[in-house]
This record gives structure tokens, C-alpha cells and sequence, in this order.
């Protein structure tokens, strides 16, 4: 793959991965909740699930999205109410000053982060469209897959990270309760606004 393609790639990636969606919104969530440390393992599901959907991408299983779009509704439907569930459980996280023992609730775990993915549209389209614009034919095409996922691994990093730290961040400045509330209903409000967003796309 030519230095040109790998830019253009990495400029795709990091244009979709950076924007905010749903995984932004949930780690700028957990991060102003939990902390950094606490929100890796909602990092790792994310980027764990990406990577999944890639290869699913790459090698014909998300084509079957396309030839039967009754799976598609349906994903779409799932999606939707996993990101509404999501949202109701952001917006009512109890108040907890980041400085102190453990907090009420707890941070989403690797599984939930991981199957966020799959019913994530965007991450569906990011798994496609880069393998329909970056991946190249007959022999090359493993190796251009392998450089897709690499790529695609440092920039959701990367964006995953920038988003990460900023609710950390939020967090910090937080010290009140009804800041906090209001913060937690703000994420929640904007995470279930992702649901029509579902729909359009």
C-alpha cells in the first residue's frame, strides 16, 4: 500500500473515529464518572470490537447486511434501543467525586463496550468503507487488510484517547452535584440523540 493510500486512509479513519457518536460520548461519560483507569476496560471493548467488525467486513460476513436488509432494520433496532438503555443508565449515574473510593454503580465493562460495535452502525460503516475504498485485489489483498487494521487501530486509539482524557478532564472540574447531574443528563440526552442518527444513515 502507497504512502498516499495509507494517508488517505488514516485521514478517513480519524475524520470518523474523531466526530462525535456514540463510543465518544461514552467515554467522555466514563471518564468524567470513573476516571481513566476505570473507563480502560470500555476503551478496550471499543477498540476490541472494532477491530472485529473489520475483519467481519473484510472477509464477506457483513455483506450479508446488504443482501438481506431485513438484518439490517433489525441491527438498526437493536442499535437503537442498546444505545437508549446506554443513555438512561448515563443520565442517571449517581453523583461521585472522582477523588474518593468506589462509586456508586459502575463503569461499562469490556463486553458492553465490545458489543456496542456491533450494533453500531457507524462502526459498520467505518469497517466497510474502508475495506471497499482501501483494500486492494488479488494477492495484495491480506496485506492491505493487515495495514487497514493497523491504521484503523492507532486512530480509534488515538481519537478514544482524546476523548477519554476530555471527560476525565470535565470531571475534574465538576464539584458539585448539580453540575454533575447536569453533566450526566447532558451525555445521556446527546447519547440517545444518536438514535436518529441511526436512522438516517
Amino acid at each position: 500500500m502507497t504512502a498516499s493510500l495509507i494517508f488517505s486512509l488514516s485521514t478517513f479513519m480519524f475524520i470518523s473515529a474523531i466526530t462525535p457518536g456514540p463510543n465518544n460520548l461514552l467515554l467522555t461519560s466514563a471518564g468524567a464518572n470513573f476516571g481513566i483507569r476505570r473507563s480502560v476496560p470500555l476503551f478496550l471493548g471499543i477498540i476490541l470490537g472494532i477491530q472485529i467488525i473489520l475483519f467481519l467486513s473484510a472477509f464477506g460476513v457483513a455483506a450479508l447486511l446488504l443482501i438481506y436488509p431485513a438484518m439490517y432494520i433489525g441491527l438498526k433496532v437493536l442499535g437503537s434501543l442498546y444505545l437508549l438503555w446506554l443513555a438512561w443508565k448515563t443520565a442517571t449515574s449517581h453523583y461521585k467525586q472522582l477523588n474518593t473510593a468506589q462509586p456508586v454503580g459502575g463503569p461499562i465493562k469490556i463486553h458492553q463496550g465490545l458489543l456496542l460495535q456491533f450494533l453500531n452502525p457507524k462502526a459498520w460503516f467505518m469497517g466497510l468503507g474502508a475495506i471497499s475504498s482501501y483494500s486492494l485485489p488479488g494477492a495484495l489483498y491480506n496485506n492491505s487488510i493487515l495495514t487497514i487494521s493497523v491504521v484503523m487501530l492507532i486512530i480509534n486509539s488515538i481519537a478514544c484517547v482524546i476523548w477519554l482524557v476530555l471527560g476525565s478532564l470535565i470531571g475534574r472540574l465538576l464539584r458539585n452535584r448539580h453540575a454533575w447531574f447536569t453533566f450526566n443528563i447532558v451525555m445521556g440526552l446527546l447519547t440517545a440523540a444518536c438514535v436518529p442518527l441511526i436512522w438516517l444513515s
